[in-house]
């Protein structure tokens, strides 16, 4: 199977206003999105569309609609002028549900041709009001390093202690042996805010899903409560607090709106 699992390293470094820093150990998913049944049909704990202890559901993850994920991901590259074919091979690495549970600050979309070139990727951030917002690295934005690189306005509410008045610079190399993914914040003229995503392949098995569910246990409800986590220490440090009803407009093309933002545009 193309599918795998990367045990991570993540990494967040905070310059200003004051400075913040951790690191925490988690793992994720690398999924081929032509391979999801066979993934459940040779992992007992995984499962497809399905309830399990771990279940990937389209419906979790965007861009939304009735179809299956693959489809639905590429006709939004044709929509936003990306021409892929029907061989395009789209590998998601993301966290499914645990347990029921889901969160997911950021999932990652790589788009291969036929051949295996990549020429495409999309990131799917989430934030705590489960709203998701996709930026789109297209073809010119790969380098020859095999790394795809753009530097965007954010547009998006992700933390109460960083301004929308940012831009996100993403540095999303393509996974192999290794995972390495960086997405900065930055107000054009310094780092506000870095974060890497680091880690190691492994196979996706019984054995090793297993191991790594004891090694990690309840991943993505450990995810969220880091998150409160942090926030609080932010919040002790007297970090600046944006509230979401702030600047709406500079929340642009939010998919799945709360409806504080819907009621405040209305």
């Amino acid at each position: 199977m193309n599918s795998c699992l990367y045990e991570c390293s993540v990494m967040h470094h905070r310059f200003t206003p004051k400075e913040h820093h951790f690191e925490h150990a988690i793992f994720m998913f690398y999924l081929d999105l032509d391979e999801l049944d066979q993934a459940a049909r040779s992992v007992f704990l995984f499962s497809h569309n399905r309830r399990n202890l771990y279940s990937f559901r389209d419906s979790d993850h965007e861009p939304a609609g009735p179809h299956p994920l693959k489809q639905r991901v590429l006709a939004y590259l044709r929509q936003e002028g990306v021409p892929c074919r029907p061989d395009t091979r789209i590998m998601l690495l993301t966290l499914p549900r645990m347990a029921g549970y889901i969160f997911n600050p950021i999932s990652i979309y790589y788009c291969f041709a036929g051949d295996g070139q990549p020429f495409a990727a999309v990131a799917e951030v989430g934030n705590t009001f489960r709203e998701i917002k996709l930026y789109l690295l297209r073809p010119e934005t790969l380098g020859t390093n095999g790394t795809f690189n753009l530097v965007i306005p954010k547009h998006f509410y992700v933390s109460p202690f960083s301004s929308l008045k940012l831009n996100f610079d993403f540095r999303l190399a393509i996974p192999g042996a290794k995972l390495d993914i960086r997405i900065d914040d930055h107000d054009d003229i310094k780092p506000v805010l870095i974060s890497t995503l680091t880690g190691c392949r492994a196979e996706l098995t019984n054995r090793n899903l297993a191991w790594f569910t004891l090694k990690y246990p309840f991943i993505t409800l450990k995810v969220i409560g880091l998150i409160h986590w942090h926030a609080l220490k932010l919040w002790l440090k007297k970090i600046p607090f944006y509230r979401k009803t702030e600047n709406l407009a500079l929340q642009q093309d939010v998919l799945r709106p709360h409806p504080s933002l819907t009621a405040k545009i209305k």
